[in-house]
């Protein structure tokens, strides 16, 4: 469990770097590039239509692992804001929950104990 937090720290920390820069030297208009690439069907766009892809399923778990509750619904979106960061923080933060118990870190308290 050690070593996938730091992977998870890493992975905030690299991405969120990255990021500081990009924005700094493009700005925050991310959208329509983002769309734009998809529809000029190139690999660019075909990158970001498989990291649309895994943000959807990133998303679709944590609502899931909180039952399609309102608030697992919130969580579940901010996938699409925050990313790689945004679902690397969930997953750190539900390790300490889970007390490292893979188990109910990946299916929720309710489920793993069913």
């Amino acid at each position: 469990m050690t070593l996938f937090r730091l992977l998870l720290m890493t992975i905030i920390t690299v991405v969120g770097v990255y990021t500081v820069f990009v924005v700094a030297d493009h700005g925050l208009d991310l959208l329509p590039i983002f769309f734009g690439d998809i529809a000029k069907m190139e690999w660019p766009g075909q990158f970001n239509m498989d990291f649309f892809a895994f943000l959807t399923l990133g998303a679709t778990w944590i609502m899931w692992r909180h039952h399609f509750s309102l608030a697992g619904i919130a969580l579940g979106f901010c996938v699409f804001a925050g990313g790689a960061p945004y679902l690397s923080i969930y997953l750190l933060v539900a390790s300490f929950q889970a007390n490292g118990d893979v188990k109910e870190m990946l299916l929720g308290k309710r489920r793993a104990a069913a």
